[in-house]
């Protein structure tokens, strides 16, 4: 009979084995970000037009930032985002 529970390592550590921690992250991070953002609109029956002019952005550059594949968004773009939408973004270094 075998014990149930974890084998192995975490699935953390296999990714900074793999060297692709930091990469994974933060493409899930940009994600949430993305699904979140939409979401926000959605509810709020926001327009992509209407939230890059919130922003001072083209819709170009929104659709950059709901592009939950695109990791090429600035810090100031999504900080402009969440107060576009009445949020803060909120970051920290753990």
């Amino acid at each position: 009979m075998t014990k149930k529970g974890r084998i192995g390592s975490s699935f953390d550590k296999f990714l900074k084995d793999e060297g692709i921690y930091e990469e994974v992250t933060a493409r899930a991070i940009k994600r949430v970000l993305a699904r979140q953002l939409s979401g926000l609109m959605q509810k709020q029956g926001l327009t992509k037009s209407e939230l890059a002019r919130r922003m001072q952005t083209s819709r170009a550059q929104l659709d950059r930032l709901l592009d939950p594949e695109n990791e090429s968004v600035t810090l100031g773009t999504l900080t402009r985002a969440a107060q576009a939408v009445g949020r803060q973004l909120k970051m920290e270094l753990v």
